[in-house]
């Protein structure tokens, strides 16, 4: 080997002797050089798996070797018997055999992770040769580690057996055996259970096996189980480990091994074993209320395992056992005591949200059977989960504020997280119990809230409206007949702390749709809501909850309009909310105007932009800085984000967010928009604003933000403005183009293309942008993939709205699908599917409109050549069904020219890859020329010859794909 720090690089060269490999760990373990270290593990790995990895790994295990040598050797022999079984002459097994249990045996009072590789290296074996040719290998196994001799002492030989039977499972599991060698050897070893268990046994039960033998065994135990040995076989041994739960030293394994052992899902067969085990697991009740005294969180956490194990695991063939029925429901209540265990989570208990999910288990097993057996345990369970609802809600309380105070931002984030866990479960109960959940949380928070002598803490008061929050949230109960009643609480409740105030708000949102039914209730929650906007600690829920009821109840808020257009003025210019709050803000009362007449929409405008419009003729004087530049956009975000959502037409509200195009169903008023008149009187100051900023991509967006939200809303009540915008955007990207003018471009053409009194500012519009793009390529688009993707996406719009703009003389068509083919090669993914998307809409209209059916017959080879090398590996795999989807369109309105083109670009050889032979090229041109009707036969097609261009045809990339 060569000398530390300049390793050789592959151990084939016969360098791999035993001093070389000593030299290579000692360079791995202690030389500084990071790089010397990897280089060491790198030859080391090579070492391992050489030829000469059966001398030296018998000689690293010599006990004069420290124990990083020794257990390199041991490792090398793992690693050879595991992976390179096969080059293992079937004469050397016994020989193998016996050294492994003669090495075994020297390192039982030896190095523990020497021992273990060595237990692992024997159990591999072992699984190679067990059946045929090592019958009986567990039984052979425990009869060599109890014979007398070799000078090792019984204890040190139990642990080595004792190791050697825990890993042989583990190794099983892990093996790279063949799918048909698993079956036998899962079979072999479940029928060496019978040479285990009574072993097992044996030392769990003598009263002076060592307390390490009895942990070694709950282990070995724990590993077995996992083979799904029959529960009804391993039932006294688990019986034994309940028996070890009391020593504080076997405890945690005692419960692994149990849960592992109930958690099997044969374990469900064993109904009497079950039903064994459930007097077992509730004698442990006094054993976890102990524990809960002495605060001992690591014992009421492994009993709540093994309760819930037991119940999540086999409700149903528990409920079925109506004999057994009181049994049931005292496992049912032990876990109800673990749910409520004393304490907040997560600071002085972990082990409630452990049951959970059974409770979401039980719910959906009760719920499943028919109506009449349902019945009857639905009277059973019913006043079990009423209760479970009063300790989730005790769980979900707040802590004093002194204590919560003191918790970290962690422990405050998980309780979070852990009241939202809490939350889908009442959600979940309320299918069960109906609507007298929400009477039963309405008569607690009555009974609260009005019961004058004892004074109540915030966090019940808290918590019950968190419940009913949790509901309202996604549960329709519009016919709920408590919700006037809580409304009419809402206002009795004293708001002296911020959990209680944000929860009062999140539940007044989660009823914003009540309320639109039942407007009359507003007067008693918008005061509350209005005057919360003033508190910066409620930024969020009070913001939320405003924009819920501007949205729901906007046809019944314009007596309150003045009021709250007033209050948002007003934390809008002292400032108290973040920058997305402002912008929910402007949302709400876009909403809000929406339902009022024209004048009193101009007239709060007013108001509200004055200061905005004022502020910015401001900072449109300054010369251009970062801090202006922040203004400036957080004054035309506010703009985009009123003019989002303010829409006076009567609509479809599900569309009110911008999620969908909003469905018109009647005529706004005569006159023009309220949002166009706004827009025309400040247009001249977004131009002076744009021309100072134009070279800034971020101001350029947030003015564009601004015309496309008012686009998008207004549709065509925003036709007085296509002139003047169009002649705008044609300067903004005759200066500088940005792809965010583009975009704006392409909703103009979406709108308007189509109208003839607005069609020559819109072809103008559209013809100038396309020149200046063009004048971008030939200086070179690399730089510019975002303007490409727009320009893209605008032909595509242009050529689906309205195919005469290329009928134009002023328009270079030509220009333009050479650009588009040039577009297909860009790395960038978005970029060629928006090309992709150009060429599906180009090639329809081959048939009506001649240049471009010209410019098709003359230079659509080019197009297939691009395709082709795209799907030969140029482009991302993600790509092919666009790529599939042009080849499609090809095919459809281009069949005999697509015929000779495919025929020509996949003549020269290596092309589109070298992987590909010309059969397998001219098999892929049959196939895309036979197929114009399915389309996604033909993304099929493509699939295959890319993964054949690019060698992963068979292969398991391939089976993902």
């Amino acid at each position: 080997m060569e000398p530390p720090g300049r390793i050789a690089a592959a151990p084939d060269a016969l360098d791999v002797t035993v001093e070389n490999v000593e030299k290579a760990l000692h360079q791995l373990y202690y030389d500084p050089n990071i790089e010397n270290k990897n280089l060491a593990q790198k030859w080391l790995m090579q070492a391992q798996v050489s030829p000469q990895a059966w001398q030296f790994c018998w000689a690293l295990l010599s006990p004069d070797k420290v124990p990083e040598i020794q257990y390199f050797g041991a490792s090398a022999l793992h690693t050879k018997i595991s992976r390179y079984w096969s080059d293992i002459p079937t004469d050397q097994y016994e020989s193998l055999k016996t050294q492994l249990f003669s090495q075994i045996a020297c390192f039982s009072s030896g190095s523990k992770m020497v021992l273990t590789r060595l237990c692992v290296a024997l159990a591999s074996l072992a699984l190679n040769t067990m059946p045929e040719a090592w019958p009986g290998a567990v039984a052979e196994m425990v009869r060599v580690f109890q014979e007398e001799g070799g000078g090792v002492d019984g204890r040190a030989r139990c642990l080595a057996l004792l190791e050697l039977l825990t890993v042989l499972p583990e190794e099983f599991q892990t093996s790279r055996l063949p799918q048909y060698r698993k079956g036998q050897v899962r079979g072999a070893l479940g029928r060496e259970w019978g040479s285990v268990c009574p072993l097992l046994q044996q030392l769990l039960r003598r009263t002076d096996s060592p307390g390490a033998v009895k942990a070694r065994v709950l282990r070995c135990l724990s590993s077995w189980v996992l083979l799904d040995v029959p529960l009804s076989e391993s039932e006294a041994l688990v019986h034994d480990c309940f028996s070890a739960l009391p020593d504080p030293e076997l405890f945690d394994t005692a419960v692994e091994a149990i849960v592992n052992a109930i958690s099997q899902p044969d374990s469900q067969r064993y109904v009497n074993t079950l039903l064994k085990l459930v007097p077992q697991v509730l004698a442990l009740q006094e054993q976890l209320r102990e524990a809960v005294q002495n605060g001992d969180m690591e014992t009421c956490h492994g009993i709540c395992r093994i309760a819930v194990t037991l119940g999540e695991n086999h409700s149903r063939t528990l409920l079925e056992q109506v004999d057994h029925w009181q049994s049931v429901l005292a496992l049912v209540n032990m876990i109800m005591f673990c749910t409520g265990i004393p304490g907040h989570y997560p600071v002085n208990e972990t082990t409630s949200s452990l049951t959970l999910t059974f409770w979401y288990t039980l719910q959906d097993e009760i719920m499943s059977f028919e109506s009449d057996k349902q019945a009857v345990y639905l009277q059973v369970y019913r006043p079990v989960y009423f209760q479970l609802v009063d300790v989730l809600l005790h769980k979900a309380q707040f802590p004093s504020d002194q204590e919560y105070a003191s918790w970290s931002s962690d422990e405050k984030e998980q309780f979070r997280i852990y009241r939202v866990d809490i939350s889908d479960t009442l959600m979940y109960v309320y299918e069960m119990l109906g609507a007298e959940l929400l009477s039963n949380l309405y008569d607690k928070l009555g009974r609260l809230l009005t019961n004058a002598e004892q004074p109540t803490s915030w966090q019940h008061t808290e918590a019950l409206l968190y419940g009913f929050q949790s509901i309202a949230e996604t549960i329709d109960v519009n016919y709920s007949d408590v919700i006037p009643g809580l409304i009419g609480l809402i206002p009795r409740i004293s708001i002296n702390n911020v959990q209680l105030a944000d929860t009062v708000m999140f539940t007044i949102g989660a009823l914003a749709e009540w309320l639109a039914d039942h407007p009359v209730m507003l007067s008693s929650v918008l005061p509350l809501v209005l005057q919360a906007l003033g508190n910066p600690d409620l930024s969020v829920s009070s913001v939320s909850t405003l924009k819920k009821i501007c949205r729901e109840c906007k046809y019944d808020l314009p007596p309150y309009a003045t009021n709250i257009v007033a209050v948002s003025q007003e934390v809008l210019i002292k400032q108290i909310h973040k920058t997305s709050q402002c912008m929910w803000l402007m949302q709400a009362l876009g909403f809000l105007l929406s339902a009022l007449p024209v004048e009193d929409i101009l007239r709060n405008l007013h108001s509200l932009i004055t200061p905005y419009i004022q502020q910015l003729e401001k900072l449109a004087d300054e010369t251009p800085n970062p801090s202006n530049k922040l203004a400036i956009i957080h004054i035309l975000g506010l703009l985009s984000n009123l003019f989002t959502t303010l829409d006076i037409s009567k609509q479809d509200d599900e569309s009110a967010d911008g999620s969908a195009p909003p469905v018109k169903t009647a005529p706004p008023p005569p006159g023009p928009n309220p949002v166009v008149v706004v827009l025309q009187q400040v247009f001249a100051l977004i131009q002076t604003v744009l021309s100072k900023w134009l070279n800034d991509s971020q101001v350029v967006e947030a003015v564009c933000a601004i015309f496309e939200k008012s686009v998008k809303t207004l549709l065509h009540d925003f036709a007085p403005m296509v002139s003047q915008l169009s002649e705008m955007l044609g300067q903004m990207y005759s200066t500088i183009p940005q792809a965010s003018a583009l975009d704006l471009t392409r909703q103009m053409v979406h709108i308007f293309a189509s109208e003839t009194d607005h069609f020559p500012p819109i072809k103008a519009l559209f013809e100038l942008v396309t020149s200046v793009t063009l004048s971008i390529f030939q200086q070179g688009p690399r730089d510019h993939p975002d303007i490409v993707d727009s320009f893209m996406q605008l032909q595509a719009q242009a050529l689906k709205r309205k195919p005469d703009l290329f009928l134009s003389e002023s328009l270079d068509v030509k220009a333009v699908f050479h650009c588009g083919v040039l577009s297909l090669k860009f790395p960038e993914a978005p970029t060629v599917k928006s090309t992709c998307l150009f060429f599906t809409e180009l090639l329809p209209h081959c048939s009506d409109v001649p240049p471009l059916a010209r410019i098709v017959q003359e230079d659509g080879k080019l197009l297939v050549q691009a395709v082709l090398e795209g799907i030969g590996g140029g482009a991302s795999r993600s790509l092919m069904d666009q790529f599939a989807e042009v080849l499609f369109s090809l095919n459809k309105h281009c069949f005999s020219l697509l015929a000779v083109w495919l025929k020509e670009a996949l003549q020269p050889p290596g092309f589109p890859s070298s992987r590909v032979t010309a059969d397998q090229k001219h098999h892929f041109s049959q196939q895309i020329l036979r197929e114009r009707v399915n389309k996604r036969r033909m993304k099929d097609i493509v699939k295959e010859f890319t993964l054949l261009c690019r060698g992963l045809h068979g292969t398991e990339y391939a089976a993902e794909y």
